[in-house]
């Protein structure tokens, strides 16, 4: 009995290791990808069928912001930081570590709860709501309807890139605040009166897509710049990533993602006509650099 005692001590360990091994997920190869709310869908859908065709890697995908995707990959503390801002614009991010893998672009657009009968805003309008001048939606489509304010929280790229191309940079007025692109949306189909502004990965038919000066949200008019709400898609790593974190980026840019990354309204980099610096500033850009273009 000692003896048979001291043998399933012994075994037992081994197997218990040898099942954890079998668990791809948890002793596998893991990266980790944080950041960008608006980036996140896609990346959690590549992830998923990277790992199946990559035996023993494991791709977590978590959301939090750009802001903190940024913040994690400079600390080191993930292997990719989501962002749909230029690192350059966040304040305390030396670009001089990181490398910047700019995947694609996305429009952005404001949401209206369905009970708000409006079809088309200004630009001036948008700033007048978000800035607090205009409180009711009667100034703009005559029902005595409060306008409640759905914003981004501080750190997400999306409100940051809403507030520099629509509010030329300001702070929009102080009202409540969600980290996640998917609660905005769930919060104003279900609020009368709301309004907010998501990455066109997240509409939705239970909210208005109001058209923009008359322009509509489509991917098509985010190529030309016609659709002015936009901003790029970028993958951030430290330099000189590993060969693992490397494979999985190239997986992302491969052609077998393109009619995925079509069908979730994202828009690929080789179908820009125009591109937009750090500073704002858009040009046309040449036929021979958009090729891809339709």
């Amino acid at each position: 009995m000692k003896y048979k005692k001291l043998l399933l001590f012994l075994i037992l360990p081994v197997v218990a290791l040898s099942l954890t091994a079998c668990g791809v997920k948890v002793k596998g190869q893991q990266l980790t990808a944080v950041g960008s709310t608006a980036l996140q869908p896609l990346v959690e859908a590549a992830a998923e069928d990277y790992s199946q065709t990559h035996s023993g890697i494991f791709v977590n995908v978590q959301g939090g912001g750009s802001g903190t995707g940024l913040s994690e990959i400079q600390q080191g503390a993930v292997d990719i930081g989501m962002s749909d801002l230029f690192a350059e614009e966040k304040r305390g991010i030396d670009t001089k570590q990181l490398q910047d893998h700019r995947l694609l672009v996305t429009g952005i657009a404001p949401v209206v709860n369905n009970k708000v009968k409006v079809e088309n805003l200004t630009f001036k309008q948008l700033r007048d709501i978000f800035s607090g001048k205009i409180t009711n939606w009667k100034k703009i489509t005559g029902q005595n309807l409060p306008i409640v304010i759905v914003n981004r929280a501080n750190g997400s790229g999306t409100r940051f890139n809403f507030e520099k191309i629509v509010l030329n940079g300001q702070t929009a007025k102080a009202s409540q605040e969600q980290d996640s692109s998917g609660m905005t949306i769930s919060i104003v189909s279900s609020t009368p009166g709301a309004i907010s502004y998501v990455s066109f990965a997240y509409l939705k038919n239970s909210v208005l897509q109001p058209t923009v000066e008359g322009v509509r949200p489509t991917q098509k008019n985010v190529t030309t710049n016609k659709w002015k709400i936009w901003s790029y898609e970028h993958l951030y790593t430290r330099k000189n990533p590993n060969k693992t974190t490397v494979s999985f980026l190239n997986y992302l840019q491969s052609e077998k993602l393109t009619e995925l990354i079509k069908s979730m309204k994202y828009i690929p980099t080789s179908q820009m006509k125009v591109e937009r610096d750090v500073n704002g500033k858009v040009k046309k850009l040449a036929p021979e650099l958009n090729h891809g273009s339709n």
